[in-house]
């Protein structure tokens, strides 16, 4: 029997992929086992949004104080706003046993993997095609042509740097069923990753 893997999960795909909705069902399906982490960021509450929940809303001058003291896991700039991880929030929950789940971006995650502080596994959510993920934004209903466009070369953006990535992600799973996905993600997360699964676990040809 396998031994019960409580490395961090890091999860990262492009916008509107569904890594999301993967996220909550695993959370729903096992509620004892896995968590979130909650970012700290400087952008403003929006609308039902509260401290400690959503996030941690920090002042710009708090967010740099705990970068210089080398807080984050990870940190990055969005939209004029910082974002960032904090390592706490991470040995916090392994403390009580939780495997930890980061959904960050690919910048985020190349950060984790080279800084080497925690020992996490990572998963890259891909959409079967671009065009399959524009669909998917389109239907949202909530972007602005610009918004979609910008969302759509980030993501082109990321899976050619995945593509070249070398290694950095252990597991890619193709979004193509919400289902499906889930079942593959829910078999990675719940058993061991060796090195020898990461080099299996990199798409061939693709």
């Amino acid at each position: 029997m396998a031994t019960e893997n409580t490395r961090p999960i890091v999860i990262s795909g492009p916008s509107g992929v569904g890594k999301g909705t993967l996220i909550d069902m695993l959370l729903a399906s096992h509620p004892d086992r896995f968590t979130k982490t909650i970012s700290h960021t400087t952008r403003p509450p929006r609308p039902g949004e509260t401290d400690g929940n959503q996030y941690f809303f920090i002042s710009e001058a708090e967010f740099a104080s705990l970068v210089s003291q080398d807080a984050f896991l990870e940190h990055t700039l969005y939209s004029g706003h910082h974002y960032g991880t904090s390592s706490a929030t991470v040995t916090d929950q392994q403390a009580k046993r939780r495997v930890v789940i980061l959904e960050i971006d690919m910048d985020g995650a190349r950060q984790v993997r080279d800084r080497g502080a925690v020992d996490a596994r990572f998963v890259f959510v891909r959409p079967p095609s671009l065009e399959a993920l524009e669909a998917r934004l389109r239907g949202r209903g909530s972007e602005s042509e610009g918004s979609l466009r910008r969302r759509l070369e980030s993501a082109q953006r990321e899976m050619a740097q995945l593509d070249s990535s070398h290694g950095l992600y252990d597991k890619v799973i193709v979004s193509d069923d919400l289902n499906k996905a889930y079942k593959e993600l829910e078999q990675f997360v719940l058993g061991t990753a060796t090195v020898a699964e990461r080099a299996q676990a990199q798409p061939a040809g693709e």
